[in-house]
């Protein structure tokens, strides 16, 4: 997405009719990829995250190692656990900046949950948290 011969980014317009959701880091979010990957050559990452209706979520304890994470909630509700804060739920409007390498887990959505995640970098890895003895391993890379 760079012009001819110039290392000078393009203007990315990413259309919500007709757009596509795939299968991603979680079995129970579908995942639109917004362009910004390709865009920024790596360097950010954006999404549209929907829930697949009729799974729940499967709370597991993780850490992601990156830069930066933005979540906003465009549509419904999901309540979050954070090692540092404890439960939260968000609502439609509201946003959480989660710290490079925080613990967390998704605890509950909406059916009709839809958030934006903003990330830095577009890939990162993704470690178990659970309590326990074992030390943490990498689960599945990044959500596209």
């Amino acid at each position: 997405m760079r012009e001819h011969g110039s290392d000078r980014p393009r203007t990315v317009v990413n259309r919500a009719e007709g757009a596509h959701f795939d299968a991603g880091l979680r079995s129970f979010f579908a995942y639109r990829d917004l362009g910004v990957r390709e865009a920024t050559r790596g360097a950010f990452g954006a999404h549209v995250i929907r829930a697949v209706p009729g799974e729940g979520a499967a709370p597991r304890w993780h850490r992601h190692d990156l830069g930066f994470q933005l979540v906003l909630v465009l549509r419904g509700w999901v309540t979050f656990e954070y090692e540092d804060i404890g439960e939260v739920t968000l609502r439609v409007g509201d946003s959480v900046l989660q710290p490079p390498m925080v613990r967390h887990r998704e605890v509950a959505h909406s059916d009709d949950l839809e958030l934006l995640e903003v990330t830095a970098p577009a890939a990162f890895g993704t470690l178990d948290a659970e309590p326990g003895p074992a030390p943490a391993v990498p689960l599945a890379g990044d959500p596209s």
